[in-house]
């Protein structure tokens, strides 16, 4: 599987965007923990989500991450150095201008929130300012949200399906051929900071896509 890297005159990036369903949360913690407190740009989650983790999850994901975490807020202009996180029954997306959305439009992929409407949204406010990442999953979220991402210039990052506790998300993801890094876990936050300060190239190529 060949790799494409963002090749224009500026190194303007707009946004992270994460997609995770089961270990997700796992996932995040390590993912998160990878990160700088001082990453310049905000960090935007879907994480397949019952209404019983809603405050659970930012109190798990805050003690492992200098970055502040935080429940997603309709109307909110997302900060750097921010994580959002789509609460439980809401879409979170993106409006034109960069202003974060909450929706209770149907289930994608059977989930609300779910990872595609956020990666499509994002992709059509930011271009080629955005990161998208899909880590564990059992279903396929995520594949068609990494061609919108890949459609508008940005960089698709994904678990290595080895690494994954559940593989369907990246394995789908993969299967698009749109995917510009496959990583081990402990890769992706190292591999996001090195991208945004401009410096992919020592950032490990994807081996042979994995069997679907």
């Amino acid at each position: 599987m060949q790799t494409h890297h963002r090749d224009d005159d500026h190194n303007q990036w707009e946004a992270v965007l994460i997609a995770s369903s089961a270990g997700g949360v796992e996932g995040l913690t390590v993912l998160l923990g990878g990160l700088p407190a001082t990453l310049p740009v905000p960090v935007l989650v879907a994480q397949h989500l019952n209404r019983s983790r809603e405050t659970s999850i930012v109190d798990i994901l805050s003690r492992a991450t200098a970055l502040t975490v935080t429940l997603a807020e309709d109307g909110q202009v997302p900060r750097a150095g921010t994580v959002y996180i789509a609460p439980p029954d809401r879409h979170l997306c993106v409006r034109q201008g960069g202003v974060l959305s909450l929706t209770h439009e149907g289930r994608v992929n059977f989930a609300r929130p779910a990872a595609d409407p956020l990666f499509e949204s994002a992709a059509k406010a930011f271009g080629a300012g955005v990161i998208g990442c899909v880590l564990s999953g059992s279903d396929g979220d995520g594949a068609q949200g990494v061609e919108e991402v890949k459609a508008h210039g940005g960089t698709v990052i994904v678990q290595d399906p080895e690494s994954a506790p559940f593989r369907g998300m990246p394995k789908a993801a993969i299967r698009t051929r749109r995917v510009d890094f496959v990583l081990p876990l402990t890769a992706i936050g190292p591999a996001i900071t090195r991208i945004v300060q401009g410096d992919p190239h020592g950032i490990a190529a994807p081996g042979p896509c994995p069997s679907a």
